[in-house]
């Protein structure tokens, strides 16, 4: 299966891929000195000589490809490289998974969708505002109307103590007064 033009990965790959740049990389440093380059770099030397060096050469080489490699692999193994590498390849694999990290996914259109609810949002918020603002003002109207009411609720009590008297007045020569 292909992904992004690569195989895909098998769990632990990462750490030998890395071990396999490093030896690549340490014998391109160390095998940078061609045996012609060698041969002209110690050309006052005689060719017994020259072979000798060489050979001599090589076995430094060698043993400093080895020693480099094996240190490399203890300090892998020291600073826990594998694991590392193995909890970065298990992340990368669940953000694959994950639309929001996705090749395909527009940063964009996350922010142009984000901005849209936080609109709508918005309206929202206002309308609710705009119609607890027209209770206010219903509730200040009728506040207000209740104020003047007890006005209006004194003038009758006076209207009703005047009918009182009249209706008193019209009777008091019977003997009977309607009940009040």
């Amino acid at each position: 299966m292909l992904n992004s033009g690569h195989e895909m990965d098998i769990p632990g790959s990462r750490q030998s891929d890395l071990k396999k740049s490093f030896k690549s990389a340490v014998r391109s440093l160390l095998t940078a000195c061609s045996k012609q380059d060698f041969l002209d770099i110690f050309s006052r030397f005689s060719k017994t000589e020259q072979e000798r060096l060489y050979r001599l050469y090589t076995q430094v080489i060698v043993n400093l490809h080895q020693t480099l490699e094996d240190e490399f692999d203890a300090q892998c193994q020291e600073s826990q490289v594998g694991s590392v590498l193995d909890k970065v390849e298990q992340l990368v694999e669940e953000q694959s998974l994950d639309p929001l990290f996705s090749d395909e996914t527009n940063v964009m259109d996350i922010a142009n969708d984000l901005t849209t609810a936080k609109k709508r949002e918005i309206q929202k918020l206002t309308a609710l505002l705009q119609r607890a603002e027209e209770q206010n003002r219903q509730m200040e109207a009728r506040i207000g109307q209740l104020r003047k009411q007890p006005q209006e609720v004194s003038g009758t009590a006076d209207a009703i103590t005047k009918l009182k008297m009249g209706i008193t007045g019209y009777f008091e020569g019977n003997d009977k007064l309607p009940p009040i």
